[in-house]
């Protein structure tokens, strides 16, 4: 059996928590206070498709997506890495330090981390995350440091990549053989009677698609955390930041949210 206490958790932060300072704080707060006393690496993947909208709109440049991947073209990805390894990075780190962690803001391309290529020309400068060499990323969780990574990555031929931050949080997983818990505004699956569904294989979640208890944006969501699963080969959690009491619980390998079992 896996000791969650000292298997490394990555923690896939999403967009709307990004965007509101309070919400940080009390993320990072509770990490730090949970690594104070315990011994588990913790890693955090970020996108921030709300920084990179925000810069598209001032420079009037209208966002485009093709099956829920943004269209990012070859000419825009120096913004586009600007915002998410840049600015959406940095904001992090800044407010995880003033919690008081020692953070390092980091790429998919650092110390070959992952393994990035392109997927089409249709999408642009897009592109597809596998797991690389952990090693520069393990040396940082030894000396007690919390990396920040964001979805950027860098081909084998030198091309900067936008890497869907959900799978970028995948592959970060699979280079660590860790954990992996996507944190995001909702609490997880919720059935007919708006209790939490703690945990979901494949069959239940399609029956529940079908029901149309699981509908609109929840599909994606839970398609993505299913397929994660079984990438990984181990349960993926969708849990909420709303109640930052209970992220110590999640910390230490208890679940608050739903949990995605593999096949």
């Amino acid at each position: 059996m896996t000791d969650k206490n000292v298997t490394p958790l990555v923690i896939k932060l999403g967009g709307a928590a990004i965007s509101c300072s309070e919400t940080l704080s009390a993320i990072f707060s509770a990490i730090a206070k949970y690594q104070s006393s315990a011994k588990r690496s913790i890693v955090i993947v970020h996108g921030g498709g709300c920084i990179v909208d925000d810069l598209m709109a001032r420079l009037d440049l209208k966002p485009r997506k093709i099956n829920g991947l943004r269209v990012t073209p070859q000419e825009d990805i120096e913004l586009v890495a600007g915002a998410l390894a840049g600015s959406a990075n940095k904001v992090l780190q800044a407010r995880a330090k003033a919690d008081g962690l020692n953070a390092v803001g980091l790429c998919l391309a650092d110390g070959d981390l992952c393994k990035v290529s392109k997927i089409d020309d249709e999408l642009g400068a897009v592109g597809s995350a596998e797991p690389g060499n952990p090693s520069v990323l393990n040396v940082l969780l030894a000396h007690g440091v919390l990396p920040i990574i964001s979805s950027i990555g860098v081909t084998n031929d030198g091309q900067i990549m936008n890497v869907n931050a959900d799978q970028a949080a995948v592959a970060v997983a699979g280079a660590l053989d860790a954990e992996l818990v996507m944190l995001s505004d909702v609490s997880g699956v919720l059935d007919g009677k708006g209790n939490l569904i703690k945990s979901l294989d494949k069959q239940q979640a399609n029956s529940l698609i079908q029901g149309q208890v699981i509908t609109d944006g929840m599909v994606v969501k839970v398609e993505a955390s299913l397929t994660a699963a079984e990438s990984l080969g181990r349960a993926v959690e969708v849990a909420t930041w709303r109640y930052p009491e209970q992220l110590p619980l999640l910390f230490s390998g208890q679940s608050i949210g739903t949990q995605f079992l593999p096949e």
